[in-house]
């Protein structure tokens, strides 16, 4: 490829990414930022209502609503300020931002924990739960949003962005959450979620300094650079000091993702028993004391022996040092949460009964049919007795049955349909042919084969 064919190549490329006659002008997207950074009047009841919008979201688990709350909210002004401030060096806007920021918070916290002081949330909410434990992927989600926030507003073209950035960063509920926790003093809550919230703040706040450098604001003050840079790597050494936790977290939650993965594939892999089926399994990852717990449900299999053969076969799936529980039917040292065993055991009881009987009616109907095909071989006979006293009357007796050859040398088994005859008279080799196409059309068997025989007179004769 020659240099001139590549350098037009990548200006095609790089005209993708041209932004020129899409921004407004940095007078107009900064005073847009600087409006909303502002916390008074209006903004500051609209944040109480949104507040107690997501913690009724909460307490009813609605996402619907939590939704509704984060289009309502105005939490993202500040934090965009916050980053405008650090890339155009306007150190004024920043304190004004972050003092703003702070006191949205404390009335966030504030009313939020009012709300759970009168109405108290179940604990096992999803919506509540899943923002206390914030990973590297919530980090993600706050720096995409914030630079998806600053194009935005720095754009002529808005569309739906900041409604979607508002919904995707989340951060009302962390609020709602802390307040619950301080509510009910319960401080995972309290500081999951805060850390959440710091999360969310610091990664949209970076994620706008780079977008307004990236569009080439020019900065306010050229006065004290030192200052600007002390500044610029004070916040960078934040957000470092952030993600951190998060990594750690996240580190986690995959260990106990895989964990809670291979335990699933030991469980399904090993436990397959003849009369025994699982009822219930339940992985706790815990580091070094992680436990898998299995109940069974049918046969009663040995106790020691089973648990020493399955805990030997634990090294294979990944899960040396677990400790593995057994729970069958005759152990009286098992104790259940009444909660567990009214949702999840039943509901697998139900499953593990189903199948079962699903397996059994399989068996039901495969003997039926072995049983209806058995009578009917019994009793074909007598029904073709009319027709053979007509047409074939040297035929004495008949007993149509189904017989399984091995083939001596190989052992090789097959299935032979044989009609048993036994005649007054010999027949015409014409009319023996006529005979057997007779029964094989009459039967529906193709292959029926006629075997000549005095057995069954001879036993007639006997009674």
């Amino acid at each position: 490829m020659s240099q001139e064919k590549f350098k037009d190549i990548q200006s095609r490329v790089a005209g993708f990414f041209d932004l020129s006659g899409f921004l407004l002008p940095q007078e107009e997207a900064e005073a847009a930022i600087r409006e909303g950074v502002s916390f008074r009047g209006i903004n500051i009841l609209i944040l109480i209502v949104a507040i107690f919008i997501a913690s009724l979201g909460l307490n009813v688990n609605s996402t619907a609503v939590i939704i509704g709350a984060m289009l309502i909210s105005p939490l993202m002004g500040p934090i965009i300020g916050m980053g405008l401030a650090v890339g155009i060096h306007d150190f004024e806007l920043m304190k004004r931002a972050f003092r703003n920021l702070m006191m949205a918070t404390a009335f966030s916290v504030a009313t939020s924990c009012l709300f759970f002081l009168i109405s108290p949330v179940n604990a096992q909410h999803s919506e509540l739960l899943a923002r206390t434990s914030p990973t590297i992927y919530d980090v993600f989600i706050g720096f995409f949003g914030g630079a998806a926030g600053i194009l935005a507003i720095g754009s002529r073209v808005k569309g739906n962005v900041i409604p979607g950035v508002a919904i995707a960063t989340a951060l009302m509920p962390p609020l709602c959450t802390v307040g619950y926790g301080l509510a009910t003093w319960q401080m995972s809550y309290f500081f999951g979620a805060l850390y959440l919230f710091f999360i969310n703040s610091v990664f949209i706040a970076c994620a706008t300094t780079l977008g307004v450098k990236l569009m080439k604001y020019q900065v306010k003050d050229f006065s004290n650079p030192q200052r600007a840079r002390r500044v610029r790597n004070t916040v960078y050494a934040i957000a470092v000091l952030t993600m951190i936790p998060s990594c750690w977290l996240t580190y986690r939650m995959y260990r106990q993702s895989t964990f809670e993965a291979n335990c699933a594939k030991f469980v399904e892999q090993e436990f397959d028993f003849s009369g025994t089926q699982v009822l219930h399994s339940a992985a706790h990852y815990a580091g070094h004391h992680s436990t898998l717990t299995v109940s069974l449900i049918g046969r009663v299999l040995p106790q020691d022996s089973l648990l020493l053969a399955m805990t030997d076969k634990l090294p294979d799936y990944k899960l040396g040092g677990t400790t593995l529980k057994i729970v069958q039917g005759d152990n009286p040292n098992v104790s259940f949460d009444a909660t567990e065993v009214t949702s999840t055991m039943l509901r697998d009881m139900y499953q593990v009964t189903q199948d079962r009987i699903g397996r059994q009616m399989e068996t039901i109907d495969s003997l039926r049919a072995l049983n209806a095909q058995t009578m009917r071989n019994d009793t074909i006979g007598a029904t073709l007795v009319p027709e053979l006293r007509v047409l074939f009357p040297d035929v004495q007796d008949i007993a149509v049955t189904r017989a399984i050859a091995s083939a001596v040398g190989t052992g090789r088994m097959d299935t032979l349909d044989l009609a048993l005859v036994s005649y007054r008279h010999p027949m015409a080799s014409a009319t023996e042919r006529k005979f057997r196409d007779y029964l094989r059309a009459r039967l529906d068997k193709p292959q029926l084969v006629i075997v000549p025989t005095s057995v069954i007179h001879a036993a007639e004769s006997h009674k």
